[in-house]
């Protein structure tokens, strides 16, 4: 079977450039101070919920409340994010071949619905899962589950993951029972078995994916 799940933040968008477009337009909309600024990208470096606004709002005393920042946010977020044409057409490719493709993330799942929408990557998969949906994180099996659910298809029939992050992608599609393919970048944890395959790009791995079609 051709199934495929891809990460989404730092695999097929560049989630590092948005988050601080958006926590400059933020802060800038609301006048904040630089502290603010600095508060916001070290609270958000891995992951944003709405918990870390209503912190924002207490800490810097400000008078909009918490859902109307997340909802600015998630709105900023949406508008910077970008995903380069040659992901966008090689995941097109993908579905050309007869793949099933997936997005399994961690994050709030308005969020991740809101990136994968502006980027025009919602049009080319089949399904999404997002770690808010359940309240668990990639690697917990059960994220899995649900992305082959929502794509249609079942774990046990085999496919492949890819992402850049070693456990939470590698190891958990490990614990799938799919192969696997990493983006390199972050330390490798010590124990953690081999990704089937190491790429610099994303267009790498898709490629490879394309490779078994053939």
């Amino acid at each position: 079977m051709r199934f495929a799940l891809f990460d989404l933040d730092g695999t097929l968008v560049d989630r590092q450039s948005a988050l601080s477009d958006a926590v400059t337009g933020l802060c800038r909309s609301h006048a904040l101070p630089s502290a603010a600024n600095r508060w916001l990208r070290t609270e958000l470096a891995d992951r944003a919920t709405a918990a870390d606004f209503a912190g924002l709002r207490e800490v810097f005393g400000l008078e909009a409340s918490a859902v109307d920042l997340w909802q600015e946010y998630v709105d900023l977020m949406a508008a910077a994010v970008t995903c380069r044409p040659e992901v966008l057409d090689g995941m097109a490719r993908l579905r050309e071949a007869a793949w099933t493709l997936g997005v399994i993330t961690n994050g709030a799942g308005d969020i991740q619905r809101a990136k994968l929408a502006k980027t025009g990557i919602a049009a080319l998969v089949d399904g999404v899962a997002a770690s808010g949906d359940l309240e668990i994180r990639k690697p917990d099996l059960r994220l899995f589950e649900l992305g082959a659910t929502r794509c249609g298809v079942s774990l046990a029939d085999g496919g492949w993951m890819v992402g850049d992050n070693p456990a939470g992608d590698i190891g958990g599609g490990h614990r799938a029972g799919l192969h696997t393919i990493w983006l390199r970048g972050r330390p490798w944890p010590v124990g953690l078995p081999a990704a089937n395959h190491i790429v610099d790009d994303v267009t790498d791995a898709i490629t490879i994916l394309l490779a078994e079609t053939e």
